[in-house]
């Protein structure tokens, strides 16, 4: 008989209360003259407006908007304006990895509360789904700080992959599972690095999209894009186990680098392509300032319908 396990390991209140307010305190002043608020919003469309659908009460169209956009868009009731977002969060094992101040697991926590701050507007509610090495974790969705709070511990609580273990699951099987559950359209942010095949995630993604409002927030660490010279490298893929030696001269660190940008700009077409907003967090840099100034910009260039390939 196997012993039983222990229970996940307890989240210091002041931990979850801590890292709440750094986040909060910063966007707050990041964001403040900028007439976003405390609402995130979709950005797809205007806050008191929506796009047309079949059905609506033709006295509702909004003219001005629908002039503004070259799109039909109609008045939206106070109900309508009752924000359900979803956080997708990858904590594969490829998160695990970390060369600069933080892995790129921990800032997206960060990432994950600053999202969790700017949507606890009245009547909003955010759930979450967490891809972990061990399966995928449905948070339902809740409102106010409590509920923050409630999803924040339950981020900081997920164990720290370390290898995919057999039949873990992957970005697109989050991806599908959140569709299914987020049945009233609202905003979903999904948190990733996007290191799995392009082709695995972006059809999925694409169809998270068909009914809500995404922005994609894709880690990136600087060894991801660049090599030191270092004389002869051990890498080690977290998700496979794979090992490879390298050496780091001049020719095999450019080569790596221009692989690098190669493959981030294909990821970066393919977040397009699926009608997302794409927001880059390099885990060097003071990540805090690019989110507010994207979602500054998001808010201001977000009358424009999104444009998709067919």
């Amino acid at each position: 008989m196997s012993p039983t396990l222990p229970p996940p390991p307890l989240v210091a209140p002041s931990t979850v209360k801590r890292l709440s307010l750094q986040v909060a305190r910063r966007l707050d002043g990041l964001l403040q003259g900028e007439h976003l608020g405390h609402r995130l919003g979709l950005g797809s469309e205007p806050a008191d407006a929506r796009a047309y659908v079949p059905g609506d009460d033709v006295r509702r169209i909004d003219w001005a908007v629908t002039a503004r956009t070259s799109e039909t868009h109609v008045r939206t009731t106070i109900a309508e304006r009752e924000l359900e977002s979803m956080l997708v969060v990858d904590l594969s094992a490829s998160m695990s990895f970390g060369t600069a101040t933080a892995e790129k697991r921990e800032v997206a926590i960060a990432v994950a509360a600053a999202f969790l701050h700017l949507a606890k507007g009245p009547g909003d509610r955010t759930g979450a789904l967490l891809i972990g090495e061990d399966g995928l974790h449905s948070l339902p969705p809740r409102g106010g700080a409590l509920g923050a709070y409630s999803t924040l511990s339950a981020l900081l609580r997920q164990p720290r992959a370390t290898t995919a273990g057999a039949g873990a699951p992957d970005l697109a099987a989050g991806l599908r599972a959140a569709a299914v559950r987020q049945r009233r359209r609202g905003l979903v942010v999904v948190v990733s690095d996007l290191l799995d095949p392009v082709e695995s995630w972006h059809r999925p993604l694409r169809h998270l999209t068909a009914r809500n409002d995404v922005i994609v927030a894709q880690l990136v660490d600087r060894r991801e894009r660049e090599l030191p010279d270092v004389g002869v490298l051990r890498l080690v893929d977290p998700d496979s186990g794979r090992e490879v030696e390298l050496a780091t001269n001049a020719r095999t660190r450019a080569r790596y680098a221009e692989a690098a940008a190669a493959r981030l700009a294909a990821q970066a077409a393919a977040v397009r392509d699926a009608g997302a907003s794409h927001l880059v967090v390099r885990t060097e840099d003071d990540w805090l300032p690019q989110l507010a100034r994207h979602l500054v910009r998001r808010r201001r260039v977000g009358l424009a319908p999104t444009t998709r390939r067919t």
